[in-house]
């Protein structure tokens, strides 16, 4: 099956990282702006923000868990100015909001957009939603749900790229990573059976914790029914001190004993972020795991897998 490749345009307003951004993707009449409150006196005079649409307020709390507020408005300019005067809102930081070139998202599809992001955000918890009601999805006709459907996917592939990752899901149902192996040196599948073939292991031999894991889709991803340490016992400033809280908070891992059970396959970023959240600590990813059953590590692996490439390309020039 082909991959289905798309073209992301960011364009930094004002030429700095942390000041106005819009982000846009090709043939998607979506446009998504992001605003630092410190800027939203010239943000607010754009003309998109007089549009109709979805948005969301950013901030954080006291222990720096992701704080989120998503409403939708007729006009994005006037909502936006009565949140920064409004006393229970003074937490946000960053507002992202989300129109059309062509202001076609009316009353019936900015509601529908912001029930199914509660509805995301909720069923995620990455984020804590300061949203007091869960509204209901409104009833579209279908072809209506299946174009705002459409919209919702174009989005959820642009907020990561703007560092928006609350409506990211990890966690992915058990036996998820069946048959999915990733491509190894011709060594190494001369030597190893096929179950070795597709898994790491990581054997945290003081709590007798054994974790396994698969590498697919430039993902790392823990496999349900590996083991972990049940709570976090290092840095608490380390950002994976509150990834691992958020875990066991949305049932991801699950207290058995004296240890944590992954109930679902989790997909990680990094060997470094899969060893913390088994370990309970900051690890070495690449040094933590090992092929099953053998002595090699995921650098070791890694290492060779880029020296074969290196000789198979310079053979073919």
């Amino acid at each position: 099956m082909g991959v289905n490749k798309r073209s992301l345009e960011l364009f930094y307003i004002d030429g700095r990282p942390d000041g106005l951004l819009t982000a846009e993707i090709f043939d998607w009449t979506g446009h998504v702006l992001v605003v630092p409150r410190l800027r939203l006196k010239e943000a607010l005079v754009r003309s998109e923000t007089a549009h109709a649409g979805v948005y969301l307020l950013l901030g954080e709390n006291e222990q720096g868990r992701l704080r989120a507020y998503i409403g939708e408005a007729e006009e994005l300019r006037t909502r936006l100015g009565q949140h920064a005067r409004a006393d229970d809102k003074q937490w946000w930081e960053k507002a992202v909001l989300v129109t059309t070139t062509n202001n076609q998202l009316h009353k019936a599809y900015g509601r529908y957009l912001e029930a199914r992001l509660i509805e995301q955000a909720q069923k995620v918890q990455r984020a804590l939603l300061e949203n007091n009601t869960s509204p209901s999805v409104p009833v579209l006709r279908e072809a209506e749900r299946a174009n705002m459907e459409g919209f919702l996917d174009n989005l959820f592939m642009v907020l990561p790229a703007v560092r928006v990752d609350m409506f990211i899901e990890n966690a992915r149902p058990a036996g998820s990573t069946l048959h999915q192996q990733p491509v190894l040196p011709q060594y190494l599948e001369n030597e190893l059976t096929d179950d070795q073939l597709s898994r790491f292991e990581l054997n945290y031999r003081k709590y007798h914790i054994r974790a396994t894991a698969v590498l697919q889709d430039g993902n790392f991803v823990v496999e349900a029914g590996s083991e972990a340490y049940p709570q976090w016992k290092g840095d608490k400033n380390s950002s994976y001190s509150h990834r691992h809280e958020e875990l066991s908070r949305n049932g991801v891992l699950k207290q058995d004993g004296q240890k944590a059970i992954f109930v679902t396959d989790y997909v990680c970023s990094s060997t470094s972020e899969a060893a913390a959240i088994v370990k309970g600590r900051s690890a070495a990813g690449p040094t933590s795991w090992r092929l099953v059953g053998t002595h090699t590590s995921y650098k070791e692996w890694e290492a060779q897998r880029l020296e074969e490439d290196a000789v198979s390309v310079a053979s073919s020039e």
